[in-house]
């Protein structure tokens, strides 16, 4: 497959997964007291996935090199803590509010990275990445230290963050990933 083929499939992939992370942040938010353990499956699955798709962007050259510059480790970050989520579920379901906090905003610290890189391309809705951003990292902080005691409100949290992180890399997928025939 040639770089411009790769480019724009992994982009539509990446537009969909983050799609995909809005239904499943909307779905926590409506139905918070759905089974953790099925909850850690899909989810485990999505992060598989979703690493992947962060690998294989990482290897495709994009016109700015936005989108992509950190996919490499965070893709095999969120592969493992995929694995981990199916395979060992009740460990999980202890930890996964500590590791969705983290990782999302560990992500949403790499985007307000990217939206100042975006400024410096020159983007001119690089501000929007970073207030969504700034959002997700501090909805991603409160999952983390869980400043709620019920289990179906630090759900409906979890949810909330996810459909941030769908809601961020949709529009960084959408503003950042530029596919200029003559540089490919």
């Amino acid at each position: 497959m040639d770089d411009l083929k790769q480019l724009k499939l992994v982009k539509n992939i990446y537009i969909v997964m983050s799609l995909l992370f809005c239904v499943l942040g909307i779905f926590l938010m409506a139905k918070p007291k759905s089974s953790v353990k099925m909850l850690c499956m899909l989810m485990g699955i999505m992060l598989i996935l979703y690493g992947a798709i962060k690998i294989s962007g990482y290897f495709t050259r994009d016109a700015f090199c936005l989108a992509f510059q950190f996919d490499l480790a965070f893709g095999i970050l969120l592969m493992a803590v995929g694995v981990i989520m199916i395979a060992r579920k009740k460990f999980a379901v202890d930890l996964i509010f500590s590791v969705f906090g983290i990782l999302i905003l560990a992500d949403a610290l790499f985007k307000i990275q990217m939206s100042v890189d975006a400024k410096r391309f020159g983007l001119v809705l690089w501000w929007q990445i970073l207030l969504i951003a700034l959002v997700t990292g501090v909805i991603g902080f409160l999952v983390f230290i869980r400043p709620f005691e019920a289990a179906a409100t630090m759900m409906a949290l979890v949810g909330f963050s996810i459909l941030l992180e769908g809601i961020l890399n949709l529009w960084v997928g959408i503003l950042t990933i530029k596919i200029i025939k003559s540089r490919l």
